[in-house]
């Protein structure tokens, strides 16, 4: 039998990123309710003392067996990095984010894994690899 993911919702997202030290914004999009939006379940936005800011959108719903999990939940996310306001990648050396600005299919180890990496980032890497040309 395949191994499950752990489930990802609004609130175990807002959790993750509180117990990081992080400043948490975060709505719900899809309801049980016809008329609500329909291009995501939830979207969390963390933003942490080094200025860096995680988006986390959570586009579609999974529909697992009652035994399984309750109702509808999300194995993975897409997630978006942000630095003065403006979508970035990471410094070279990392395994995340490298010329891109969004990770797409985020399970929740790799999104623990992302927290714990960009919380440690001190912002002067980013000066630093752009002096030298490597950002």
């Amino acid at each position: 039998m395949e191994e499950l993911s752990v489930p990802l919702t609004e609130e175990s997202v807002r959790t993750l990123f509180e117990t990081a030290g992080a400043r948490v914004m975060s709505r719900g999009g899809r309801t049980e309710h016809y008329g609500s939006p329909r291009e995501f379940s939830f979207e969390v936005k963390a933003a942490f003392e080094n200025g860096l800011v995680l988006h986390v959108l959570a586009r579609q719903y999974v529909y697992r067996d009652p035994w399984e999990a309750q109702g509808r939940v999300n194995d993975v996310v897409d997630v978006s990095l942000l630095r003065d306001g403006q979508y970035t990648s990471l410094p070279k050396g990392y395994e995340w984010f490298q010329s891109s600005d969004e990770e797409t299919g985020v399970d929740r180890d790799g999104l623990e894994r992302l927290i714990t990496i960009i919380r440690s980032i001190n912002p002067k890497l980013f000066i630093l690899q752009r002096m030298t040309g490597d950002l």
